[in-house]
Parts: structure tokens; C-alpha cells; sequence
């Protein structure tokens, strides 16, 4: 590729980049407002039409690595393993 290549690539790159945080954003903003009506009618599960819209409470248990590796710090150490990867980025 040539440099005006690259150029344009990495605009395109930042207007799609630009166009998805955009939508994202919207997604969002339709998303609460359908939350807010869940919460509005105390309610998890709407059925409207041929959709079924929920809003749940959902409980999970995760591993506290924070408070593990304060009271155990050898142990967490043994199982520690390096993880290599690589970023790209644009500026």
C-alpha cells in the first residue's frame, strides 16, 4: 500500500469508527427507554406483539482475584501465567 493509501484507510477507519459510536449510543438510548417503561409498569417481561422485552435481576458468583491475592499472595502468584498479545492502535 502505498502512504495515500494508508491515509485513506485510516479515515475511513475513523468516519466508521465515528458512525458505530454513534449508533452505539442510539442502541443505548433505545435500550434505557425501553428499560424505563419496564421499570414504569413494575414489571420484568413485556410482551408486545410478536416481542417479548425483559429486564431481569440476574445473580452470579465471580471470584474475587483482588481479595484472594491480599490473603493468599503465594499462592496466587503459583497460578499467575504471562499472557502475550498484541494492540493495535491508530492516533
Amino acid at each position: 500500500m502505498t502512504t495515500t493509501e494508508i491515509i485513506e484507510k485510516i479515515t475511513e477507519l475513523q468516519e466508521l469508527e465515528d458512525m458505530l459510536h454513534e449508533l452505539n449510543a442510539e442502541i443505548d438510548s433505545i435500550k434505557d427507554s425501553l428499560k424505563q417503561e419496564l421499570n414504569e409498569q413494575h414489571s420484568e417481561e413485556l410482551v408486545v406483539g410478536t416481542h417479548i422485552i425483559r429486564y431481569t435481576t440476574v445473580i452470579s458468583n465471580r471470584f474475587n482475584s483482588t481479595e484472594f491475592k491480599k490473603v493468599m499472595p503465594d499462592v496466587y502468584k503459583a497460578y499467575l501465567k504471562p499472557v502475550t498479545s498484541k494492540r493495535f492502535t491508530v492516533a
